[in-house]
């Protein structure tokens, strides 16, 4: 009896063994093979929701300080960085004629005065006339109804009273128009003296000097700054957050900031004012963060990101955002029944920190879903149901 030769037989063991190999790969992890997915149970939970954003450290209270005629900067008295108290002198702006507009004023206002002073003894002078007029022409009345004087003396005395009276007038119209004369060149002097004010720029508040605009010699118009002050109590971020995540966003939110400058230091903060006008171009809204202990050498433009924790949902039915998938149009889960999967279209709410969504309406708890599957599913498809995509098939 002849027997194969080794060779051959070695040669039919390695494609036996080839072929079983094959035929495991096929209906283990091939096309044949079964669809293994990872499931979860829907269940009630307390959802934790926050916002994310990047901020700027930006000052809420910012002057911008130049004069309000266009001039030559005479001095500039602080630099960048220096703290500067209310009302300090920043710089000043070069008066040109001004003073000695200043001085013709007062010299003004002093021949006023005088004239006021003249017309008052004009005044004096006219009224004591006046009554000197009046008392002699009532006594020549009298004497004419006696037939004492003639009745052309009489008239006469009667004239002179009358033309004292109107001097009289004419003197109190005098003082009148000295009077009005004094108070336009006392009123030209305070506006002289005002704008000379305005010539010297001080700060509105005590502050920090955060940018130095011109040097003397230069010229500048009106508006122009000169000088840039911060309140440093008002510094806050300006946040921007995404629109598509921004429900919820109200003053008050508690806000976890972590600096550019302190990455392993945490600082606590609120939202102080949510802007009414958000950034249409880059679809994000506006949160303007106040932080409750600003650190020391805070600097004006840093960058920071900041976590704003919204209120928690209690009893929210959620599942993990990875189960929902778009099947034709409509948004939902595979929920598995009896081993095979059915779709079942959800109505998905806010988004929890941990990856999970809370379910309004679709599932009920209990109902046992596909979180992940090694190949696309369909209706009425039968699984298999793993702990872990990654461990190998058994």
């Amino acid at each position: 009896m002849n027997f194969p030769p080794r060779r051959t037989l070695a040669l039919g063991a390695i494609v036996v063994a080839a072929l079983g190999g094959f035929g495991w790969v096929v209906t283990t992890q091939g096309p044949l093979a079964p669809t293994r997915v990872t499931v979860v149970k829907v269940a009630e939970s307390t959802l934790e929701r926050s916002l994310f954003g990047i901020g700027t450290v930006e000052a809420r209270r910012s002057y911008s300080i130049g004069p309000t005629v266009a001039g030559r900067v005479a001095s500039v008295r602080v630099d960048q960085g220096d703290a500067v108290a209310a009302g300090q002198l920043l710089a000043e702006m070069d008066p040109v004629d001004l003073e000695s507009r200043q001085a013709a004023g007062s010299a003004a206002v002093a021949r006023a005065e005088q004239l006021v002073a003249s017309a008052q003894a004009s005044l004096a002078e006219a009224s004591s006339r006046a009554r000197l007029a009046r008392t002699s022409s009532e006594r020549f009345a009298d004497l004419r109804r006696k037939n004492f004087v003639s009745q052309e003396a009489a008239d006469a005395k009667a004239h002179e009273a009358a033309a004292a009276s109107a001097a009289q007038a004419a003197a109190t119209a005098a003082l009148a128009a000295a009077g009005d004369e004094a108070l336009r060149a006392r009123a030209d002097l305070a506006g002289l003296g005002k704008s000379r004010a305005h010539l010297r720029l001080t700060s509105p508040v005590a502050g920090i000097v955060t940018a130095r605009l011109a040097e003397p010699g230069s010229t500048v118009v009106a508006g122009q700054s000169v000088v840039q002050v911060i309140d440093p109590a008002t510094l806050w971020l300006r946040v921007r957050i995404d629109q598509g995540r921004s429900t919820g966003l109200a003053v008050g939110l508690e806000a976890d900031i972590t600096l550019r400058s302190r990455p392993g230091r945490m600082l606590k903060g609120r939202v102080a004012r949510v802007d009414l006008v958000g950034d249409p171009v880059a679809e994000e809204r506006i949160a303007n963060v106040a932080i409750n202990e600003p650190p020391e050498q805070l600097a004006i433009g840093e960058l920071a990101e900041v976590t704003l924790r919204l209120p928690s949902v209690g009893k929210a039915l959620s599942i993990p955002a990875t189960a929902i998938k778009r099947v034709g149009k409509a948004d939902g889960v595979w929920r598995l029944s009896d081993g095979r999967t059915r779709f079942a279209a959800v109505t998905a709410g806010i988004a929890a920190n941990d990856g999970n969504v809370q379910v309004l309406s679709g599932l009920s708890a209990g109902d046992e879903i596909v979180v992940h599957a090694t190949r696309t599913l369909a209706p009425d498809m039968s699984v298999t149901v793993v702990e872990s995509l990654t461990k190998a098939a058994p």
